[in-house]
C-alpha cells in the first residue's frame, strides 16, 4: 500500500502540527493504522499549493474563493479530499477496518461536529493570539490580517489582557462544563458509550490544539476543569490513535 499524503500547515512547535482541522485526518489515519506523509504548506501558498492539485476552491459568503486544509490525497485510489469531515467519511468507506463512524452513526456525528465548533467559537480570539506565537514567520503576518478581516476587528483587540480575555476564559470553562454534563450521560469511556468514534476524535483535535498552542499554565488551567477530566480525555485518545 502507498502511503496517503496529508497537507498540513507547519509551525514552530516539536512536529510542527498544532491545527484542529487538520489534527481531525491525523488522528483518523493513526487509529486506522494507514501509512501516511505530511506536506508542510505555509499560510501563503494554500491556494498556489491546492491549485496546482487541481482541486476545486470552497467559496467565502461574499462568493470570492478560498482554499483550506486539510487536504488528503491518496494515491492508491486516485482521490483527492478536502475538508476533515469529508477525508474521514472518505477513509471510513475506502478503509473500513476499525471504524470511526459505528452503527451508522455519521449523520448523528456529523450534527455533534457542527454543535461542538459552534459551542466554543465564541473564545476563539484567545485561541489564535496564542496561535500566531507558534506560526513559523512565513505564515503570521497572513494569519493576523486574514482573521482581522473575519471579524473585522484590529488583531490588537482580539484578547487583550483584562477583561475582554478574563470573559474569554470564562465562556470557555462555561463550554467545558457543558461538555462534562454531557460526557456524564455517557455510559462508558467514549462519546458513544463503549464505542470509540470519530465524535471522541473531534473532542480530541480541540484539546490537542489547546495543548499545542496555549501556554503551560493555561494549558494547566484547562487540565483541572471538571476534576481534570480533559487530560485523560486527550491521552487516552492520542494512545486509542497512536499520536503523541
Amino acid at each position: 500500500m502507498k502511503s496517503l499524503i496529508l497537507y498540513d500547515i507547519p509551525s514552530q512547535l516539536p512536529g510542527s502540527y498544532w491545527s484542529p482541522n487538520t489534527l481531525k485526518p491525523r488522528f483518523v489515519l493513526g487509529y486506522k493504522e494507514l501509512p501516511f506523509e505530511t506536506v508542510w504548506v505555509e499560510y501563503p501558498d494554500i491556494a498556489t499549493v491546492l491549485k496546482g492539485l487541481g482541486l476545486a476552491p470552497k467559496k467565502r459568503p461574499d462568493g470570492t474563493d478560498i482554499y483550506t486544509v486539510p487536504v488528503l490525497s491518496d494515491p492508491n485510489t486516485g482521490a483527492l479530499i478536502d475538508e476533515s469531515l469529508e477525508i474521514a467519511a472518505y477513509l471510513e468507506k475506502t478503509y473500513p477496518a476499525k471504524p470511526i463512524f459505528p452503527h451508522g452513526s455519521q449523520m448523528l456525528i456529523r450534527v455533534f461536529d457542527s454543535a461542538y465548533i459552534n459551542d466554543v467559537h465564541p473564545p476563539i480570539k484567545l485561541i489564535y493570539v496564542r496561535v500566531a506565537e507558534i506560526l513559523n514567520p512565513a505564515s503570521v503576518e497572513y494569519f493576523r490580517r486574514t482573521r482581522s478581516e473575519r471579524f473585522q476587528l484590529p488583531w490588537e483587540e482580539f484578547s487583550p489582557e483584562g477583561p475582554k480575555r478574563d470573559g474569554d476564559w470564562a465562556y470557555l470553562e462555561q463550554s467545558f462544563n457543558k461538555g462534562e454534563a454531557l460526557r456524564e450521560k455517557s455510559s462508558g469511556e467514549w462519546v458513544m458509550g463503549d464505542t470509540f468514534s470519530y465524535a471522541d476524535i473531534i473532542v480530541a483535535s480541540r484539546l490537542f490544539w489547546y495543548k499545542r498552542v496555549l501556554k503551560e499554565d493555561e494549558w494547566a488551567r484547562i487540565s483541572s476543569w471538571n476534576g481534570g477530566r480533559w487530560a485523560k480525555v486527550l491521552d487516552k485518545i492520542q494512545q486509542e490513535c497512536h499520536l503523541a
